[in-house]
């Protein structure tokens, strides 16, 4: 009896000089706000040291950071305090696993390392051994932590995207050009929308101005050149900051601008983008129309370098990109030379003959200054007369009228099964009300289901149908096709005599030169369609969508242009 006596006695003094590190932590700030889970698990904590007689060497507290990744401050200073040689403590103590980690994989992963440092993971609420079955019911435990952590996230992420969806915010940081509100309070919870902010608002305005028409109606501005402007006019973002390309192409391209802000966007740990049928559409005050969006958007494709030559898009010279030489159909490049006065001449040259010689194409240089006052001459004594463009618009806006009053037909029939299914709805109703049916059979429920399911869905519908005939624009007339010509003529040349080349580029897309006296002059009529529609619905002839290798309307009619006239 007394051997068995000093043989415990002999092992406890293990266990007795253990020296502990405490680690407390909750998952979000407002737990850590309100200042009852930490405070409990110390004391918890504390008194399950104190029962076993071990020093409590280090406090780590973890206020508002998730436990399904190692990115957590406190957590990462203990563990590399538990890795020194010799470690400050031997022994981590913690409230339940979860507190420590709810990653099985990493969880094992920090449970090894610590372990070849001597460093012990002790949970006071699942007091496990060494041996292999509490090895395997800890392991059991973390996955299931794991598991309920993920169920919690979906649970939560699920609920806030029905919050986006009734047009509360969620919280972060809110776009420039809106700031929150209070919009109602549910119990102790406090519900939060957007407003529209009019300081910054009119900051955003005036960025798809530029984006459209320009400082002053001298064209399209990139993103860089947006930025610049803002910066040297000394207008600054919310934080006084200075404006940088990301932050001009964020709010050209976010569709909270027109009311709709999106959200659960993006994966929030991988960050990878996730599919539009998952985004949670908020509304919210709109700050520009949809029709400046869709411009702005088109005008931003049409500069990408995915869409066009980088050199296109941003050099000075008013023909490139779009002009190409008849005879091979290679880009006709800037050439320059210097005459013995030492004046300068600029001319379009071939680019094939200039790389391979006269084998490669007999080559055309062409006068830069002649070429392209012969192209802005004929754009605006033909193309952009009202009777030719009138004639040359008349087919595809036909086909469009065409087009729309098919959709506005379809909206009707929509519009009429949507009433058709309220009214049987109603009857169904006055009869239950009036004890005629009875509210219990199951096929009742089922044709009441039935029947809000075909009306929700051909209100849905119609309304998607309305929307996409107005995206279309407005109704193109004889009026609106010369105030068109005339706006488009004055815009082609600058106030100092220089060309307009963006608004060049809107109504024609490809110069072929035939000759030293010839050149053709292509486009297609849908481009010049949406360039028109545009001009109409938001004062800005805005480019169309392009890519390197356009099919190109090629007739070799009125198009063909004397250069020397």
């Amino acid at each position: 009896m007394t051997s068995a006596i000093l043989q415990r006695e002999e092992e406890a003094p293990v266990v007795a000089a253990a020296r502990a590190a405490l680690y407390l932590r909750v998952s979000t700030g407002r737990q850590a706000e309100s200042d009852l889970s930490i405070p409990d698990q110390r004391r918890q904590i504390e008194g399950y040291c104190l029962a076993r007689g071990w020093e409590v060497a280090e406090v780590f507290v973890e206020p508002g950071n998730t436990a399904t990744d190692d990115r957590r401050p406190a957590f990462q200073a203990m563990i590399d305090m538990a890795l020194e040689k010799p470690p400050a403590f031997n022994v981590i103590v913690v409230h339940s696993f979860s507190r420590f980690f709810r990653d099985q994989f990493q969880f094992e992963f920090y449970i090894r390392k610590l372990a070849k440092n001597g460093v012990k993971l002790v949970s006071i609420t699942q007091d496990l051994g060494d041996d292999p079955m509490s090895v395997m019911m800890r392991k059991i435990m973390t996955l299931f932590d794991e598991y309920q952590s993920k169920e919690n996230g979906k649970h939560t992420l699920r609920a806030m995207n029905e919050n986006a969806r009734q047009g509360f915010w969620n919280g972060a940081r809110p776009p420039i050009g809106y700031r929150i509100v209070e919009a109602e309070r549910r119990g102790a919870k406090i519900k939060k929308k957007l407003e529209v902010d009019p300081i910054h608002a009119e900051t955003v305005r005036m960025i798809y101005r530029m984006a459209l028409n320009g400082v002053g109606n001298q064209g399209p501005m990139g993103l860089k050149a947006i930025a610049t402007w803002l910066n040297e006019n000394n207008i600054r973002t919310r934080d006084g900051g200075r404006w940088g390309l990301g932050a001009v192409h964020q709010v050209l391209t976010r569709t909270t601008y027109i009311g709709q802000h999106r959200f659960n966007t993006r994966d929030h740990k991988t960050k990878a983008p996730k599919p539009e049928s998952e985004h949670a559409i908020m509304e919210v005050p709109p700050i520009v129309t949809e029709a400046e969006f869709e411009a702005v958007q088109r005008s931003l494709k049409a500069r990408s370098p995915k869409m066009m030559a980088p050199m296109a898009v941003g050099g000075p010279t008013l023909l490139t990109g779009i002009c190409f030489c008849a005879c091979c159909g290679g880009a006709m490049t800037l050439r320059t030379g210097t005459s013995s006065v030492g004046r300068e001449y600029r001319y379009y040259t071939c680019s094939t003959k200039a790389r391979q010689g006269k084998t490669g194409c007999p080559g055309i240089t062409v006068p830069m200054d002649r070429l392209n006052e012969a192209v802005i001459d004929h754009l605006e004594s033909r193309l952009l007369d009202p009777k030719r463009l009138a004639s040359l618009m008349d087919q595809i806006i036909e086909r469009r009228d065409e087009w729309v009053d098919q959709r506005r037909l379809h909206v009707a029939h929509l519009e009429r099964r949507a009433t058709e299914a309220e009214a049987k709805l109603k009857r169904l109703y006055d009869a239950i009300e009036n004890g005629v049916l009875d509210m219990g059979d199951p096929s009742l429920k089922d044709r009441i289901a039935e029947l809000q399911a075909v009306r929700d869905q051909a209100r849905g519908d119609a309304d998607r149908a309305v929307s996409h005939i107005e995206k279309i624009g407005p109704v193109i007339t004889a009026e609106s096709l010369r105030a068109f010509a005339v706006t488009a003529k004055k815009r082609l040349r600058n106030d100092d005599g220089t060309f307009a080349r963006d608004h060049v580029r809107a109504v024609a897309q490809r110069v072929e030169v035939l000759s030293k006296t010839q050149v053709r002059i292509c486009g297609l009529r849908s481009e010049l369609l949406r360039t028109l529609t545009a001009a109409s619905g938001v004062e800005a002839a805005v480019l169309g969508v392009r890519s390197f290798e356009p099919k190109w309307r090629a007739r070799n009619d009125s198009n063909v242009r004397p250069s020397d006239s």
